[in-house]
């Protein structure tokens, strides 16, 4: 089984740099695809990008194509996301998914465990 535990987020301004942290449990972890979806209130959740489990390949919104990275460190079971030109749009909570999936789905039914999310705030 694998826990996950997202960290990171906070209130900034329009403009500013954040990076969530993903702290997994479970040796497994480093066989997992993983994930970072948000929801922001009333909305449905949507994904926002995705790595394989060996870092290869990896997938983002197109809404957050150059602004976002999303990286991993399979030693230390941890998974970020970095957030750079921060917009009032990406105010949402943020959570930290993993799967054993091939395909880097975007869909959240793909990945299994969760992490219990971090809210991200944007003002202007």
């Amino acid at each position: 089984q694998v826990q996950l535990v997202d960290t990171g987020g906070g209130l900034v301004q329009a403009g500013e740099s954040l990076r969530l942290s993903c702290a997994a449990s479970g040796r497994t972890f480093s066989y997992y695809a993983m994930a970072w979806f948000r929801q922001a209130p009333g909305k449905e959740r949507e994904f926002v990008a995705a790595i394989h489990w060996n870092g290869v390949s990896r997938s983002y919104a197109d809404s957050v194509k150059g602004r976002f990275g999303i990286s991993r460190d399979n030693a230390k079971n941890m998974v970020y996301l970095h957030m750079n030109n921060l917009k009032p749009d990406d105010t949402a909570v943020y959570y930290c998914a993993g799967g054993n999936t091939a395909r880097l789905g975007v869909t959240s039914v793909e990945y299994p465990y969760w992490g219990q999310g971090t809210q991200v705030t944007v003002s202007s």
